[in-house]
C-alpha cells in the first residue's frame, strides 16, 4: 500500500513510518521540515508542506496522488500563546488535507485525534467512543481537536465513499520524542538532567493519568490502514497511574498542592512567559475521562506491547537524558542550542509562522 502521513516527522509519525515500513508500505512523508533523505528515515518519500501556507493545498493534492490511504498526524502545541497560528494548523491545516484528499481520490482518511475531545468524566470508570465528545472548554487543544473532529463528520457525510477512521489516543510517549516534548515544557536554560533531582513533586492527588507508547499507537494506526476501517478508537495501554506512581518513578516526594493553588499558579506563570504550558493542560489532566481501548482490541486484534507503568519509566529516561531522533522536530535537546535559538527568537514559544 502507499500511505501519506502528515506530521511523519513527529514522535508519532516517526513511530508510524517505522512500523508502516516494517510492513513493506510505501511511505510519503509530509512535514513542514522534513529529515535528511540519508539515513534512519531515508526510505520515505519526503514532502516538505506547511498547512498554514496558501500552497499547501496543491501541494498535498500533488503528495496525495495515488495514494491508498492518508494518515494526519500534523498538529501544533506551541507557541501557545499564538492561539490563531494553532487554530490555523490544527482545524484549518486538518480542513486543508481533508479537501486535498478529496481532490485526490484517496479512499481512506485516518485522522489523529485525542483524549482532549472527550467531555469531563464522572469518576474512573473507564468510557468507550460513545462517550459526549465537547472537550473541555477550557484548552485551546480540546477546542481545536473537538473543531477538527467536526469538519470530519461534515466530509463523512459529503463524501460517503470516502472511510474516514479518527483515533482517540491518551498521552503518547516514547524515549526518542523527549527532546521533542522538553522543548514545550521546559524552559531552554533548564538542563535536562535537573528532572533527576526532584526532591518533592507538588501536585494536587486527584490526578490520575493513562499512558500508550508511540510504537503502540503505530500499530493501531497500521492495523486501521491495512484493514480500511472507519469510526472512533480509543486507545489506551494497561494501567492506570496514579500520583504515587508518578512520585515514586520521579524519586520524589508528593507534595499535596489543592488544584485551585496549582492553576492559579500555572496560568500567572504561563501569562508571564515564565513557561510556555497554558492551564488548559492542567484542566485537561484532571477533568478528562479514564478511556476504555476495548474497541481497538476487538476490532484491530489490537494488543499493546507496554504498559502504562513502562511507557512512564521509558519516556521519564528519555526525558531525563534528552532522548532524541534523526528528524528536526526530535533533534537532540541542549541547553546550548536552546539560547542560541532564544536570542535568535526562534523558540517554539516565540516563533511566528507565516
Amino acid at each position: 500500500m502507499r500511505v501519506a502521513v502528515t506530521g511523519a516527522s513527529g514522535n508519532v509519525g516517526t513511530a508510524l513510518a517505522r512500523a508502516l515500513l516494517a510492513a513493506g508500505h510505501d511511505v510519503v512523508g509530509i512535514a513542514r521540515r522534513p529529515p535528511p533523505v540519508t539515513g534512519r528515515y531515508g526510505d520515505v518519500e519526503w514532502h516538505a508542506v506547511d498547512l498554514t501556507s496558501t500552497e499547501a493545498a496543491r501541494q498535498l493534492a500533488a503528495a496525495f496522488e495515488g495514494a491508498d490511504a492518508v494518515v494526519h498526524l500534523a498538529w501544533g502545541f506551541q507557541p501557545s500563546h499564538d492561539i490563531d497560528y494553532l487554530e490555523r494548523l490544527g482545524i484549518g491545516g486538518t480542513a486543508t488535507v481533508l479537501g486535498a484528499a478529496s481532490a485526490a481520490g484517496v479512499p481512506h482518511v485516518v485522522h489523529q485525534s485525542s483524549l482532549g475531545v472527550y467531555s469531563p468524566g464522572l469518576d474512573d470508570t473507564p468510557v468507550d467512543e460513545s462517550w459526549p465528545s465537547a472537550g473541555i472548554p477550557t484548552a485551546p487543544y480540546s477546542r481545536h481537536k473537538v473543531a477538527a473532529e467536526r469538519l470530519l463528520d461534515d466530509v463523512a457525510a459529503q463524501h460517503p465513499e470516502m472511510v474516514i477512521a479518527r483515533t482517540r489516543p491518551v498521552l503518547i510517549g516514547q524515549r526518542s520524542g523527549a527532546s521533542g516534548m522538553l522543548r514545550y515544557v521546559l524552559p531552554a536554560a533548564v538542563p535536562a538532567a535537573v528532572l533527576r533531582f526532584l526532591p518533592v513533586l507538588p501536585i494536587d492527588d486527584r490526578l490520575r493519568l493513562q499512558l500508550v507508547h508511540a510504537d503502540d499507537v503505530a500499530q493501531a494506526l497500521r492495523a486501521v490502514v491495512e484493514r480500511r476501517v472507519g469510526g472512533a478508537f480509543n486507545l489506551a495501554a494497561d494501567g492506570l497511574l496514579r500520583v504515587d506512581d508518578l512520585a515514586a518513578a520521579l524519586g520524589a516526594r508528593h507534595l499535596q498542592v489543592p488544584l485551585s493553588a496549582l492553576r492559579r499558579l500555572a496560568d500567572l506563570s504561563w501569562r508571564a512567559h515564565l513557561q510556555q504550558v497554558d492551564v488548559g493542560w492542567l484542566d485537561m489532566a484532571y477533568q478528562v475521562p479514564v478511556l476504555d481501548s476495548g474497541r481497538a482490541r476487538t476490532e484491530l486484534g489490537w494488543t499493546p506491547r507496554y504498559d502504562a507503568a513502562t511507557v512512564l519509566a521509558e519516556t521519564l529516561a528519555g526525558l531525563r537524558e534528552a532522548g532524541h531522533d534523526a528528524t528536526p522536530i526530535l533533534r537532540r535537546r541542549t541547553v546550548r542550542d536552546g539560547l542560541l535559538r532564544a536570542w535568535q527568537g526562534r523558540t517554539v514559544g516565540r516563533r511566528r509562522l507565516p
